[in-house]
């Protein structure tokens, strides 16, 4: 990314990353497909009240894979070998602990974080523990594999992590099948599938980071963690992962508020995100391109090509999510109509959604992208204070005080736009002070 077209390197990175976010949504999609079609509804209900409380336990440690990629796209652009070899076997280290302890606080907080939430009783409470649970137990796989997947990206290798979710997403789903429609196994069937699946990928990436002859090679007999090494991936990582469990605390919040409208709109609710995320998988590429891009050139002390992976790949994360947004609520009833077979009430209330969510929705990747410049240039604390105070206390504040005086679906809808374009500004204001400071310490470093 240090060299040639940028708007051609930026399209070479983000196509295979786009690929790969649309195939573990479609595998994703394919959960609740089958486990609604085949088990019932009340089973979709129960494995979409559990996405936003497993992101609030899985995020920071998530975030922590943002240090990886920043740290290794900086020693890739300075070719900085050791720093390479370093940030790699720390890494890897630390994701398997990460992942074990995660698996723990899963499985012993499943139940009490979805009471909490006001989860209905019955089928849908004690299938959603159950899968929750199930799930954790797959989570060191995860987090090993984002890990993974986070130093070949870094590298500007964006095709091995797209082959292993195609090879493995599969399996996903022919497991998903056979479990929920031979074995009859409903929400443990897709959970169990979905386990499988999360170890068979870290196996590969493991397998294609002990295979590679580059400096981030992994030698599994010299996996340790250096001191200054994780010190960087933490200040860069941790503000990133609490920013990301800010979202994930407010959207939390929000499911809470969801769960509060009936099993129709827990339903609606859940297949609006699922389509809603495709259109964030686009933007996602972006934004990776934007935090490897900025990385690396901060790392060759390229100004110009510094500000050239701002601006392209904001462009192209605002312009796709812009379309695809509009897709979703265009045709939200048919699409809708994928996951729910049964309840119209449902339809209606994703619909509704999607209108709130996914047709403003390019504001994230604006956001996003901004966000991935200033943690790029290595300031990772402010854009976390910023989500914190927009994202989750401006949304929560909203479901606290002003949905309990106007208790209607649109209106509990209506925080997420109003939490975006707060932050977006934010964002903006922040990057206009930081990135001359930024720049003047690199010129000086020149």
């Amino acid at each position: 990314m240090c060299q040639g077209s940028v708007f051609k390197t930026v399209l070479l990175f983000a196509l295979p990353v786009i690929l790969a976010n649309v195939l573990q949504l479609a595998y994703n999609a394919a959960d609740l497909i089958v486990v609604s079609r085949y088990a019932g509804s009340n089973a979709m209900a129960a494995v979409g009240a559990t996405a936003s409380p497993t992101a609030l336990m899985l995020n920071v440690f998530m975030g922590l894979s943002l240090g990886t990629s920043v740290l290794v796209s900086r020693a890739f652009g300075a070719r900085d070998t050791e720093g390479m070899h370093k940030t790699v076997h720390t890494s890897i280290l630390l994701a398997v602990l990460l992942g074990l302890f995660s698996c723990a606080l899963g499985l012993v907080f499943a139940r009490p974080l979805l009471i909490w939430m006001g989860t209905p009783e019955g089928s849908v409470l004690d299938g959603a523990v159950l899968y929750m649970r199930i799930i954790f137990v797959g989570v060191p796989a995860s987090i090993v594999y984002n890990f993974g997947a986070a130093i070949l990206r870094a590298i500007g290798d964006t095709k091995r992590p797209l082959y292993i979710l195609a090879v493995t997403g599969l399996v996903n789903v022919l497991l998903n099948l056979f479990f929920v429609i031979v074995c009859d196994m409903d929400v443990a069937g897709v959970a169990i599938a979905t386990v499988v699946a999360n170890y068979l990928s870290a196996i590969a990436v493991l397998a294609a980071l002990i295979r590679t002859d580059g400096a981030y090679r992994l030698n599994i007999r010299t996996l340790k963690i250096y001191k200054d090494v994780l010190k960087e991936i933490l200040r860069i990582g941790v503000p990133a992962g609490l920013q990301a469990s800010v979202f994930a605390l407010a959207n939390t919040v929000g499911q809470t508020a969801i769960n509060s409208f009936g099993a129709d709109t827990i339903k609606g609710a859940t297949a609006g995100n699922n389509l809603e995320n495709f259109a964030n998988a686009a933007m996602n590429a972006f934004n990776q391109a934007v935090v490897t891009g900025v990385s690396q050139n901060y790392g060759a002390k390229n100004e110009k090509r510094i500000n050239q992976y701002l601006t392209i790949p904001l462009l192209c994360s605002a312009i796709s999510g812009a379309v695809l947004g509009g897709l979703c609520v265009l045709f939200a009833h048919p699409l809708l109509g994928i996951y729910i077979t049964d309840s119209p009430g449902a339809i209606e209330s994703g619909t509704t959604r999607l209108f709130f969510s996914a047709l403003p929705y390019f504001l994230v990747g604006i956001m996003e992208c901004i966000n991935g410049t200033i943690r790029g240039l290595g300031y990772s604390t402010i854009p976390t204070i910023t989500n914190l105070v927009g994202i989750c206390g401006l949304r929560i504040s909203w479901i606290l005080f002003v949905l309990p005086k106007f208790h209607y679906e649109e209106v509990l809808f209506a925080a997420w736009p109003i939490s975006w374009v707060f932050v977006l500004v934010c964002h903006l204001i922040t990057l206009a002070i930081i990135k001359p400071r930024a720049m003047k310490k690199l010129r000086e470093q020149a």
